[in-house]
This record gives C-alpha cells, sequence and structure tokens, in this order.
C-alpha cells in the first residue's frame, strides 16, 4: 500500500470490562411492575451489569478495562500521552475522573479529562483522540468510556430502571500513514432536548438540597418516545450523511457500530441504511445500555471479527440532545 504524509488516528488496542453481577429481566420483575417478555420485546434487553459495591465507581470501571488493554497488548502505560474518559457518572464533581484514572493505570506522562456528551461521549471523544494525533504532537491518546449508571437509576422507575446497566470499554489511538483509520465525521448537537434527558438535581442549576433529595431528583429521568423517535431520526440521518458525503452506500459499510440504547432503535437505522443483519452488531441483549460504555463494548466484543481495511460506521446519540456518526476504516 502506497503511503502519504497525512496522519491518520488508527484504534491499535482496545480493551473492556464489565462486572461480574448480572441483573435478569426475572429479577426486576420482582422490584417493578414488568416482565421479561414485555422488556426483550420493546428493548431487546435480557440482562445487564451492575457494579454493587457501593465503594466502586466509573474510576473503578475505567481502570479495569484500561488495564485489560495495556495488559493484552503489551503496553506501556508510561507512553500514553493522554487520557480521555467519556462519561456521565464522573465520580465526583471538580475531580475529573480522567486524571485518577492514569495514575491508577500508571500513565504517569499522560494528561487527562472528561469528557460529558451522555451516551455520544465515547464518539465524541474518539474525535478528540483523533484530532490529537493527526496533529502530530501526541503518539498514543487512550479513550475510556465508563458509566456506572445504576448509581443514577430509581429502581422504581420502570421506564428507567429496565435499561441501563454498568461497564466500560477502552481504546488506543495512534497514527498511521497508510489511510486507514478515521476518516470523517459528522456531530450535532441541541440543547431543547435537554428536559427529555436529564438527571434534573446536582449541577449548578439544582444543587442538592433535602428538596431535591426527597423529590428523588438526583436520579435519571426521560421521555421515552420523544428520545426513541428523535434518536432514530437523529442517527440515521447524520448517517447518511458521512455515507454520501464519502461517496458510500449501504452495501460498502461492512459493520455498524451504533450506540446500544434500543434494539429497535438500532434495527430502524440498520433498516435506513439497506444495511444486512449480519452487518450490524449488538451486544444490548447482555449489557443494556450502558451510556458511554456501549460502542467500546461492541468494540471489544467484536475485535476478532474485524478484518483490516473494513469499513465501520459509527453512530450515536445521547441527552443533551447530541448526536452523530463516523466513517472509520479498520486498520489492525
Amino acid at each position: 500500500m502506497q503511503l502519504n504524509s497525512k496522519l491518520n488516528a488508527s484504534i491499535t488496542a482496545v480493551g473492556g470490562y464489565v462486572p461480574e453481577h448480572r441483573l435478569l429481566n426475572k429479577n426486576l420483575e420482582q422490584i417493578v411492575d414488568t416482565n421479561d417478555e414485555w422488556i426483550q420485546s420493546r428493548t431487546g434487553i435480557k440482562e445487564r451489569r451492575i457494579l454493587k459495591d457501593p465503594s466502586k465507581a466509573t474510576s473503578f470501571l475505567a481502570i479495569q478495562a484500561s488495564k485489560n488493554l495495556i495488559s493484552k497488548n503489551n503496553i506501556d502505560p508510561l507512553t500514553i500521552d493522554m487520557v480521555i474518559v467519556a462519561t456521565t457518572t464522573p465520580d465526583m464533581q471538580i475531580a475529573a475522573t480522567a486524571a485518577y484514572v492514569a495514575s491508577e493505570i500508571g500513565s504517569y506522562n499522560a494528561f487527562g479529562y472528561d469528557l460529558q456528551a451522555a451516551c455520544s461521549g465515547f464518539l465524541y471523544a474518539m474525535s478528540m483522540a483523533s484530532g490529537k494525533i493527526e496533529s502530530g504532537r501526541y503518539k498514543k491518546v487512550l479513550v475510556v468510556g465508563a458509566d456506572k449508571m445504576s448509581s443514577v437509576i430509581d429502581y422504581k422507575d420502570r421506564s428507567t430502571c429496565i435499561l441501563f446497566g454498568d461497564g466500560a470499554g477502552a481504546v488506543l489511538f495512534e497514527s498511521n500513514n497508510d489511510g486507514l483509520g478515521w476518516q470523517d465525521e459528522y456531530f450535532k448537537s441541541n440543547g431543547d432536548g435537554r428536559e427529555s434527558l436529564n438527571v434534573k438535581a446536582g449541577g449548578s442549576l439544582f444543587p442538592a438540597t433535602s428538596t431535591t433529595i426527597s423529590n428523588r431528583d438526583h436520579y435519571l429521568r426521560q421521555d421515552g418516545r420523544k428520545v426513541f423517535k428523535t434518536a432514530v431520526s437523529a442517527m440515521s440521518d447524520a448517517s447518511s450523511t458521512i455515507l454520501k458525503r464519502n461517496n458510500l452506500v449501504g452495501e460498502d459499510i461492512d459493520y455498524l457500530v451504533a450506540h446500544q440504547a434500543n434494539e429497535r432503535i438500532i434495527e430502524s437505522i440498520a433498516k435506513r441504511m439497506s444495511l444486512k443483519p449480519s452487518k450490524v452488531l449488538k451486544n444490548i441483549a447482555k449489557y443494556g445500555n450502558t451510556t458511554a460504555a456501549t460502542i467500546p463494548l461492541l468494540l471489544y466484543d467484536f475485535q476478532n471479527k474485524f478484518k483490516r481495511g473494513n469499513k465501520i460506521i459509527f453512530a450515536a446519540f445521547g441527552g443533551g440532545f447530541t448526536w452523530g456518526a463516523a466513517y472509520y476504516i479498520w486498520s489492525k
């Protein structure tokens, strides 16, 4: 293959981690008014993983996924220049989870920061990492998507508790000049949607008080119908834009790696892109919606499926609203 002078950002290593505890649909039947058949038919979810230890937070998940990546790929953590943690459930306010993760994995030469774009966070973070690599200033950027969603879920609310789980995934970006890797991206946001999917209290608008606690305002709430409809339209439009901009059609794409929010959303996007079911990667049945961790966990679970030169479309939608799609050519 002919080399060129332009640097491209490529994923050279993948890692992942999910907690051991499995929360099955039949377990939720004992908590809220729901049942296994109803959950599976509407979401495609059979179970989700939960980090039960109250002393462990999102950083624990991120650290485990990062250590998995480092150990399995013989990476020297001191060679990592930058760590980005995409999360909507950081350990705490002010102190960046990424800074703690970098220290705990031994990346003492790296700087780190958190990126919050809800379920779109990991996709956005990959864009940030790609830009840093393509600038030539950084050689290795670790991108982690991690969320302990169980910390913000009201297990009395059947509209949300059936959907979310805990987990983390990580990828390492490095440069190449063979034209593979990160190709193009199309991202959007619309603040009009923030009332439809949020955790109302805990920020500067509604600081924690006895009232916000008694009102259960520190739990995630969503307008499910609006989120579903908007997610399908937004991710489909973004993916179509990427295809057109790169002179591609559905047949050219090897895999769709989409945010795992709801199986029906994923299938609707695939249908609009005219993709065969075999090209649509899914693991929502066993993990549920892990927010910023869904895309990297897909890469982790299916990493042995990808071949050099495979054309991949990434797509995500999250609170804010935030959404987008990206075109990537597998380079390993």
